[in-house]
């Protein structure tokens, strides 16, 4: 009877080791893939999806900007429009 309790466990040492081995091994297949991968994608010359989210916010920056900056030049446009107008009915206006 006392070899009985033995065996169970050294059924379960060799069911740990064994899931110890296949998890080692399954890190192992992951970590070849994952260099596989990023292998190709470089001989591709893609980029990585955060590169390209950092590269459209800034491009979504750059848009604002500039409709802020023509939103501000039309309206200086405007104002200059009036003080040229202002200036020529000083003078008298233009003669014609």
């Amino acid at each position: 009877m006392s070899d009985r309790p033995r065996f169970f466990d050294d059924i379960a040492g060799l069911a740990g080791n064994a899931f110890s081995a296949v998890t080692g091994a399954r890190e192992e297949l992951h970590s070849i893939i994952r260099t596989r991968v990023d292998e190709i994608l470089g001989a591709l010359e893609l980029v990585r999806r955060d590169e390209f989210d950092a590269v459209q916010e800034m491009a979504t920056r750059a848009r604002i900007g500039q409709a802020e900056t023509e939103a501000r030049l039309t309206a200086l446009e405007s104002r200059l429009a009036t003080l040229e107008g202002l200036t020529e009915e000083e003078k008298g206006g233009p003669q014609g």
